[in-house]
């Protein structure tokens, strides 16, 4: 019976020996993936903050062609009812 002990012994030293590779493999890949990971999330952040910046400039634009439209549409009002009140006179 020493034999089996034995036999079962280096099954299970060379089972606990493939776990231990496996481990390391598996940390190995989660390392890779998670700096794999990081780098598209920078990418990700980089990429939103560029369209970010965009559509900051954009509103910015908008906000000056509305000024504009509402000062020539004032300017306009005052036209019409400067022509209105030249011929009621």
């Amino acid at each position: 019976m020493s034999q089996g002990e034995s036999a079962l012994e280096l099954a299970a030293k060379r089972l606990e020996s493939a776990i231990h590779v496996l481990e390391q493999r598996l940390g190995q890949k989660l390392r890779d993936a998670g700096a794999e990971m990081g780098g598209l999330f920078d990418q990700d952040r980089a990429k939103l903050a560029a369209e970010l910046d965009q559509a900051r400039a954009r509103e910015r634009e908008l906000e000056e062609a509305g000024a504009q439209a509402s000062v020539a549409l004032g300017r306009a009002i005052q036209e019409i009812r400067a022509a209105l009140n030249g011929q009621e006179a």
